[in-house]
């Protein structure tokens, strides 16, 4: 589990089908394999470690449904290990599985994303909502996606300053509301019914 608060931009060194580098110092302080660590708002386990540089695989399906095979060598990258248990939680509970790419429209630090319809149920009104691992908070909620506010700090240690219109962001919405969501189709069942053990 994250909280969405960057530690470190990193920056890709290399990727294949299987496999990304990543640069990286401040990461690396206490990692070893099989620890987990996000990039980009994505989960990745530590597989082999050097001298600022570790390396994650990465499967067809994290290509895929991520930004992570549009990067290229030199790309900054947003880091943060897992928070322990005695962490402040700075930002939200952010669980490191990208529910789908959005695109920048514009960019900080009034940021503006466009969303994949089938996400958009889930971005409410000053919600929460990480993008490219970063925990934002939800400004406006727009017929195509939302804004939000970067303030100039998290632009600044952020792939967030860096970017602008067309680029594609990772997105994870606030997990809460997808229990809710379930809890309640399950509930009263898909449409609105009583649950099949209840009729």
């Amino acid at each position: 589990m994250f909280t969405g608060i960057v530690e470190e931009l990193g920056s890709v060194v290399s990727h294949s089908p299987g496999r990304i580098r990543i640069g990286a110092r401040e990461v690396l302080g206490d990692a070893s394999t099989g620890d987990s660590i996000a990039v980009d708002g994505c989960c990745l386990t530590v597989v082999e470690t050097g001298d600022g540089w570790w390396d994650a695989d990465v499967s067809d399906e994290t290509y895929k449904r991520t930004t992570l095979g549009d990067r290229q060598p030199g790309d900054p990258v947003n880091l943060e290990r897992p928070v322990k248990v005695s962490d402040r939680l700075g930002g939200h509970i952010v669980q490191g599985h990208v529910d789908g790419v959005g695109e920048i429209v514009d960019p900080a630090p009034d940021l503006r994303v466009r969303v994949p319809r089938e996400l958009l149920r889930y971005v409410v009104e000053k919600g929460s909502i990480a993008v490219d691992g970063v925990s934002l908070t939800v400004v406006d909620v727009l017929d195509d996606g939302f804004t939000a506010a970067v303030i100039p700090h998290t632009a600044e240690v952020t792939t967030l300053g860096r970017k602008g219109p067309g680029d594609r962001v990772n997105l994870e919405v606030d997990v809460t509301v997808k229990y809710v969501e379930r809890l309640l189709t399950w509930r009263t069942g898909p449409a609105g019914g009583a649950s099949p053990e209840e009729s």
